[in-house]
């Protein structure tokens, strides 16, 4: 096996992955999560969304951290998940403050959420 490709087996003999296997499946997930920010309206579907581009911004941090042999990306990777959590937390806050305060989770309700 050579360094930094990865191999699979197939009926034909090898598969080799590429950087581009990955490029693919990331623009898949950060379209997908775009769709669901801004087509939803449910609070919890638009931070699931968020969280899902964020996902695919790591993948992408990971794929380039490995093809260049370093490992800059993989520590930033790192920030963004530590980030992503604060976020899921702080999202989650708000969607139950929502939720108690106009005892419903769509967005259009949180910008009456003022003062």
């Amino acid at each position: 096996m050579e360094s930094g490709i990865w191999n699979l087996e197939s009926k034909s003999g090898f598969m080799t992955i590429t950087i581009n296997h990955f490029l693919i499946v990331s623009f898949l997930l950060f379209g997908i999560g775009l769709f669901g920010v801004l087509a939803r309206r449910n609070v919890l579907i638009v931070l699931m969304s968020v969280e899902l581009m964020m996902n695919a911004v790591n993948l992408n941090l990971v794929a380039f951290s490995r093809r260049l042999s370093s490992l800059t990306g993989q520590v930033f990777s790192v920030f963004v998940i530590t980030i992503a959590a604060g976020e899921a937390a702080i999202g989650l806050a708000l969607t139950i403050s929502l939720f108690r305060q106009r005892k419903t989770l769509n967005v259009e309700e949180a910008s009456t959420m003022l003062g």
